[in-house]
């Protein structure tokens, strides 16, 4: 499972901040993060899911060989 963290990401520029909410003159929303590498593995799975095209009469054996790989992913 991907973990994630809460964080104050301000509208105006962006600075991110992970222990307290800003006191000064920004405008702060709630964000989560994630880890740069956690993101490029979804990245890569989403990227070949968008890209793959099933042979002829194989859409259910690819289908299947992404879900279980998702789940691997997911750690189910």
């Amino acid at each position: 499972m991907v973990e994630t963290i809460k964080a104050w990401q301000c509208i105006g520029c962006g600075r991110v901040e992970a222990d307290a909410q800003c006191l000064g003159i920004c405008e702060d929303r709630p964000v989560r993060l994630v880890s740069a590498y956690d993101y490029e593995v979804l990245e890569t799975f989403v990227r070949r899911f968008a890209q793959s095209t099933p042979r002829e009469g194989q859409w259910e054996r690819s289908y299947l060989a992404l879900r279980r790989e998702a789940r691997a992913l997911l750690g189910l």
